[in-house]
């Protein structure tokens, strides 16, 4: 599984869009189509725009909330928040799509395990502009405190990460990162996609 995920931005589907060819044409091998605000027939506009843009690239497209827009698209998988679709329903629904759940607390961890997701996002590390109901800050030592050396699901740290915070991150049980403002807003990110996956394989 790859180490990191970008999760678009963008104010209109377009710029969407436009973050998502730049980072696959940056690198980018994981990323989540989050759009809020949007009617589900514009989101599924949106994903079967971006599943064109993946075609000729090795990447893996997730749909954040709809899972049946996932399956209809024919995306890699779905991620889901903690009062969105059940993970048991998906499951039955759409048995081929991987599955990453959103967590904040230990309890939300051991749900997701029984769960049985593909992988956990575990945030927020800080105060974040993309997600505008934010669940409790976490920081380094709520990560820490949480013993994520001990689950076996690979967990990924979101929020307001910045790439300094990599190396502190992993040393807590981290498997990787999830991204949104890092990439969206740098001058070559190419390169940094190249910097953020020199840190997140080093361990």
């Amino acid at each position: 599984m790859e180490r990191l995920q970008y999760i678009t931005q963008g104010k209109t589907i377009d710029e969407h869009l436009y973050h998502l060819q730049k980072v696959i044409d940056g690198g980018c091998k994981w990323v989540q189509l989050r759009i809020k605000k949007h009617t589900e027939s514009q989101v599924l506009h949106a994903a079967e725009q971006a599943m064109k843009l993946i075609e000729n690239y090795e990447v893996q497209l997730y749909i954040n909330d709809f899972a049946n827009i996932a399956q209809k698209v024919g995306a890699f998988g779905v991620h889901v928040g903690l009062e969105d679709q059940s993970v048991d329903e998906i499951k039955t629904l759409f048995p081929h799509l991987k599955i990453g759940g959103t967590a904040n607390t230990r309890t939300d961890i051991e749900q997701r395990v029984k769960e049985k997701v593909d992988y956990i996002g575990l945030g927020p590390l800080r105060m974040t502009t993309t997600k505008e109901k934010l669940s409790p800050i976490l920081g380094f030592e709520g990560y820490s405190v949480l013993n994520l050396h001990q689950v076996q699901i690979p967990i990924f740290a979101i929020g307001g990460i910045v790439e300094e915070d990599i190396p502190k991150l992993l040393e807590t049980g981290v498997y990787g990162i999830a991204v949104s403002g890092m990439l969206t807003h740098t001058d070559n990110v190419t390169r940094k996609i190249e910097q953020l996956n020199q840190v997140l394989w080093q361990k």
